[in-house]
C-alpha cells in the first residue's frame, strides 16, 4: 500500500465527525493492507510507530525540507527507513538521524509530512482512538469487537492485535491470554467530586481505599524472574530494586501484582510525589531482573519518555520518566470483619511518630524487611510497594474474577506490610468518614470500589472512582511568561489549556504561578525553552504538549478567554511526565464543573 492512502485515511478522519462513518474509513484501509504491512500501517492508523524510540523530538521536526510534488513512498518503505532512523548509534548519531530524517521527509508529499509529524511526535490529532481502531479492527476482519478488544486488553499492542485478527480471525484472537512477563494495560478509576456520588456509580455495598500519589507498578514474577512495568507499559524493573526485592521475597512460584510504590526517607516517612518520581527516574546501580520468559519488550527499557506511542529524547527538552504517576491508588486486606478493620487515618505510609497516624503499613519498623535490605544496599532513598491487587496467581489468571475473590487471594499471597489498609462501607455516611479519615491523614482522598467487579484492564469503568477533596485538573502548558522580581531569569507564569475534543486545539482557561517551588521554576524553565515554537521579551508559546495537575476553587464566567470561562484561584500540584496532551482533561468537563453537574 502506498504511504499516501494511509495519510488521505488520516485526512479524511480528521474530517469525519461520525463515529460510525471513522470506523468504516479506517476498515477499508484495514483490509487493504498486505499482511507484511499490517504491523506498521494499523500502527499508523493509531498515532503509533512501530518503533517505540526513534530518538527524534521536536527540534529534529522543526526544519524539515520542502514536501514531495508526487507520493512515492509505500508504506513498507516508510517502515524501513523508521527502523534505519531508530537504529542509529554511537559518534555522529545525530548528524546520521538528521540525514536520514531529511531522506524520508523529503519523499513525502504536505499529507505524508504531516502524518510523519504526528507520528514521530505522538500527537497524530485525527480522532481514531484506540476504542475506534479496535472497532475498524472487527470490522476489518469480521469478528465481534468484544474479541478483538479482550485481546488487545491481555497483549496490550494494537499491532499484534491486528495481525492476529486480519490474518486469523476470531481462533487466533482466543488465543491470547495474560502472560507473566508481558504486561497489560491496568484498570483505571474515574472521577467523582463525592463519596456519595461514586456509591451511586458502585453501590453498596463498597470497598474505600485510600489514594496514595506514588507510581503506578505492575510486577511479574515467574520463578527467580521479576519485571516492574509503569502504568504505560515501559519497564523500569533496574530502577526499582526495592521492589524487586519485595516481590522475590513472597512466596508465590508465579505471580502479577497491581500496586503503587511510594518513596520513604531513612525514618520511614513518605516522601512527596515529586522526590517519589525523581527517584524512580534514575537507574538503580543494580542488575535488572528479567522478565520471566525474557520476552519483554527491549523498547520498553531505557530512559526516553513515550507520549502516544513516541519516545521523546535529549533533543525534545522531556525529562523524567513516563508515567510514573499512578491513577488509583489502593490496596489491602479485604477479608477482614468491619470491626477488625483499622481506622482510615492509620491506613497507609504515614509519619510514624505523627499522633493517631501510626500504620501497620508505615513506618521505618514496619517497612518489608526485603525492601529496607535493599534500599540499603542501593545506598539510595527507599521505594516501598504497595499492592491492591492480584491479577495472577500460580497458573491461574484471575483478571475476570469478582474483585473480592481477587483481593481474599491477594491478602493471602502477599505481605501484611505491602498492603494498605481497606473499609467496607454500608451506606454514604460510613463512606464519608473513611474520606474525612483519609484526609486527615494526609492522604489524597479514596478510590471507591465495587467488590463484585471483573479487572477491567485498560478501562477506565464504573467500578473504581476516585474522590478528592477538591477540583483538579490535567491540563497543557500554552505558554509561559517570564518572572519578575525573584523570579527573574525564570519562566513563571504558566498559561493554562483544556482540550478541546471537537476541534483538537486548546481552550485558555487562565494563567497560574501559585504552587510552584524554585525546584519547579529550575525545571520549566528548562522545559519549556527546549518546547518555544515563538519566543517574546514577555511570554514564550511552547509546543502544547505538557501536562501539568493544576487545583482550583471553581470556575467562573469570564469574558478575558476564548472559552468563556476562568479558573478560580488555580495552583499548580505537580507536571505529570505520565500523560500525554491527548489525556489532558477536556473544555468540556470544565464546563460540567462550571454548570455543577458531575464529571465523573
Amino acid at each position: 500500500m502506498r504511504f499516501i492512502d494511509l495519510a488521505a485515511t488520516s485526512v479524511a478522519v480528521t474530517a469525519t465527525s461520525g463515529r460510525r462513518a471513522k470506523v468504516e474509513l479506517l476498515a477499508a484501509t484495514l483490509r487493504d493492507l498486505a499482511p507484511a504491512e499490517v504491523p506498521a500501517g494499523a500502527g499508523y492508523l493509531a498515532g503509533e510507530l512501530r518503533q517505540r524510540q526513534t530518538g527524534v523530538g521536536w527540534a529534529s521536526l522543526r526544519d524539515l525540507p520542502p514536501p514531495a510534488a508526487e507520493p512515492t513512498l509505500t508504506v513498507i518503505e516508510v517502515d524501513a527507513l523508521v527502523d534505519e532512523i531508530a537504529d542509529v548509534r554511537g559518534s555522529g548519531s545525530q548528524a546520521r538521524r538528521r540525514s536520514l530524517l531529511g531522506r524520508l521527509f523529503a519523499a513525502a508529499t504536505a499529507d505524508e509530512q504531516r502524518m510523519l509529524v504526528g507520528l514521530f511526535s505522538g500527537e497524530l490529532r485525527q480522532g481514531a482512538q484506540s476504542g475506534l481502531l479496535a472497532e475498524a479492527v472487527a470490522r476489518a476482519a469480521g469478528v465481534p469487537v468484544a474479541d478483538v478488544r479482550r485481546a488487545l486488553l491481555l497483549a496490550g499492542d494494537l499491532r499484534t492485535v491486528a495481525v492476529a485478527a486480519l490474518t486469523g480471525g476470531a481462533g487466533a484472537l482466543a488465543g491470547f491470554s495474560l502472560r507473566v512477563g508481558r504486561p497489560l494495560a491496568p484498570m483505571l478509576a474515574q472521577s467523582a467530586p463525592s463519596v456519595d456520588a461514586a456509591l451511586a456509580s458502585t453501590g453498596t455495598p463498597a470497598v474505600v481505599d485510600v489514594k496514595l500519589d506514588g507510581i503506578r507498578v505492575q510486577v511479574h514474577r515467574s520463578g527467580s524472574e521479576i519485571a516492574v512495568f509503569t502504568r504505560s507499559l515501559d519497564d523500569i524493573t533496574a530502577r526499582v530494586p526495592e521492589v524487586v526485592a519485595a516481590v522475590r521475597a513472597l512466596p508465590a512460584r508465579e505471580i502479577v501484582l497491581d500496586g503503587e510504590a511510594i518513596g520513604l526517607d531513612e525514618t520511614g516517612r513518605p516522601l512527596p510525589f515529586q522526590q517519589t518520581s525523581s527517584r524512580a527516574a534514575r537507574r538503580a546501580t543494580a542488575g535488572r531482573s528479567s522478565a520471566a520468559d525474557g520476552d519483554a519488550d527491549p523498547a520498553r527499557t531505557g530512559d526516553a519518555t513515550r507520549t502516544g506511542g513516541a519516545a521523546r529524547t535529549r533533543d525534545s527538552g522531556q525529562t523524567g520518566d513516563p508515567d510514573l504517576a499512578g491513577d488509583a491508588v489502593e490496596a489491602g486486606d479485604p477479608d477482614l470483619a468491619p470491626a477488625d478493620r483499622v481506622d482510615l487515618a492509620e491506613v497507609g505510609p504515614s509519619p510514624a511518630d505523627e499522633p493517631g497516624t501510626g500504620s501497620h503499613a508505615a513506618g521505618a519498623a514496619q517497612v518489608a524487611p526485603a525492601v529496607r535490605s535493599a534500599a540499603t544496599s542501593t545506598g539510595t532513598t527507599v521505594l516501598t510497594p504497595y499492592f491492591f491487587d492480584l491479577l495472577h496467581l500460580d497458573g491461574e489468571d484471575l483478571i475476570d474474577r469478582p474483585a473480592r475473590e481477587r483481593w481474599s487471594a491477594l491478602a493471602a499471597a502477599v505481605d501484611p506490610a505491602l498492603l494498605v489498609g481497606r473499609l467496607t462501607v454500608e451506606d454514604p455516611e460510613q463512606a464519608g468518614l473513611a474520606f474525612a479519615a483519609a484526609i486527615d491523614a494526609g492522604q489524597e482522598g479514596v478510590v471507591v470500589k465495587a467488590p463484585d467487579a471483573p479487572y477491567e484492564a485498560g478501562r477506565r469503568g464504573a467500578s473504581w472512582i476516585k474522590v478528592k477533596p477538591r477540583h483538579t485538573l490535567d491540563l497543557v502548558v500554552l505558554a509561559v511568561e517570564w518572572g519578575s522580581g525573584r523570579r527573574k531569569g525564570w519562566l513563571s507564569n504558566l498559561h493554562l489549556g483544556a482540550r478541546d475534543p471537537h476541534g483538537g486545539d486548546f481552550v485558555m482557561l487562565g494563567k497560574t504561578f501559585k504552587g510552584l517551588t524554585d525546584e519547579m521554576l529550575r525545571w520549566q524553565t528548562e522545559r519549556f525553552l527546549a518546547l518555544a515554537v515563538e519566543h517574546g521579551d514577555w511570554v514564550v508559546r511552547v509546543h502544547p504538549e505538557q501536562v501539568v495537575e493544576v487545583a482550583f476553587d471553581g470556575v467562573q464566567t469570564s469574558s478575558r478567554y476564548p472559552g468563556g470561562m476562568a479558573l478560580r484561584f488555580a495552583r499548580v500540584l505537580r507536571y505529570r511526565t505520565d500523560k500525554s496532551a491527548a489525556e489532558a482533561d477536556t473544555v468540556d468537563t470544565v464546563r460540567a464543573i462550571h454548570a455543577g453537574r458531575p464529571t465523573a
